[in-house]
């Protein structure tokens, strides 16, 4: 682990078997993994494979001091977001990991979380790549849908109903809450529950796989929600409405935030990871459903308009000030 004690440093290719003895998952359409110069992978007739990439830097993505564990667990997570969001089945990741050092205990608790969630999926680690540089992680993901199937950003029609899955705000208050003056408090003062969920995401695998063919449009939120919500609307050529009392908060954020800072992070603090979805109103009560069955429900919080832009406005109809819609690289 940083930090801890001597490092003990090994060869690169100790450390590719380290990952590879820690991230192994049996899948029969893995041809041949990682060993070669690339991987064979099989992909099932009747199927669109569904690529995505992301990548996490030290000190943009997460602290320094984050623990090696939740590193290794929200590399994978925020990638499968991205196949749950398209409504895609997850298969293969890749890797490519930048390390500062070869240091094999961290390596080791990076794996151990990567492969706890991999596990849960049943993602194979097929391949990638290590070098030596700044603490970085790139991840590819690969998914199916079948041909016809794929949730996209495009679909939205005016007077689509607009929904989120889970609670909204908890990731971006969690990081608030993680930086000085309050980063020594945690779960003393209630904020460990917004803290987890900044730090293990849950990807919303199977509610993307219930929406497959019946939402409209979606996208996952990691931005935030103005911001991703707004990529919807630009994709799809409509505007939004949204009731900043719908928004669905959880306990643990509403208890340690008062109106105005939680709609904040409702509205634009990003790293929710949930889903954002249009469907049009005769669908709804069906698909809430069986959204509630999956183990994740979903909140209406507003609908689709012909005016271009995103709205948010409060029960009285008057227009919400947002500072800032999300976040953004360069900005």
């Amino acid at each position: 682990m940083p930090g801890v004690g001597a490092r003990l440093i090994v060869a690169e290719f100790d450390l590719i078997a380290l990952i590879r003895e820690r991230c192994a998952i049996a899948r029969d359409d893995v041809r041949q993994g990682i060993g070669d110069d690339a991987a064979l992978l099989a992909v099932p007739a009747g199927q669109l494979l569904a690529v995505s990439t992301d990548t996490l830097v030290a000190g943009v993505h997460f602290p320094q001091s984050a623990k090696v564990y939740d590193i290794g667990w929200k590399a994978l997570a925020v990638n499968l977001s991205d196949l749950a969001a398209i409504g895609a089945t997850p298969a293969w990741a890749t890797l490519a990991l930048t390390l500062p050092e070869a240091d094999p205990r961290w390596v080791a608790e990076f794996a151990n979380g990567f492969a706890a969630l991999a596990q849960q999926h049943r993602v194979a680690l097929v391949g990638g790549d290590t070098t030596q540089g700044p603490l970085s992680i790139t991840l590819t993901v690969h998914g199916f849908v079948p041909e016809g199937a794929a949730l996209l950003r495009s679909g939205a029609h005016v007077g689509d109903s607009i929904f989120v899955t889970g609670t909204l705000g908890d990731a971006a208050a969690g990081l608030h809450f993680s930086l000085p003056p309050h980063a020594e408090e945690g779960a003393e003062d209630g904020t460990g529950p917004l803290i987890a969920r900044l730090n293990r995401p849950t990807p919303r695998v199977a509610q993307g796989l219930i929406l497959r063919g019946r939402a409209a449009a979606c996208i996952d939120i990691s931005d935030g929600l103005i911001a991703d919500l707004g990529h919807i609307c630009t994709a799809s050529g409509v505007g939004a409405e949204i009731d900043a009392d719908a928004l669905p908060a959880s306990s643990a954020l509403s208890s340690v935030s008062d109106t105005d800072a939680r709609r904040g992070f409702q509205l634009s603090g990003g790293d929710d990871y949930e889903l954002c979805f249009t469907a049009a109103a005769a669908e709804a009560s069906v698909l809430l459903g069986d959204l509630a069955r999956s183990g994740c429900g979903a909140t209406r919080i507003g609908h689709i308009a012909a005016e271009p832009g995103v709205r948010v406005r409060d029960a009285a109809g008057k227009l919400v000030t947002v500072p800032r819609s999300g976040w953004e690289h360069f900005a």
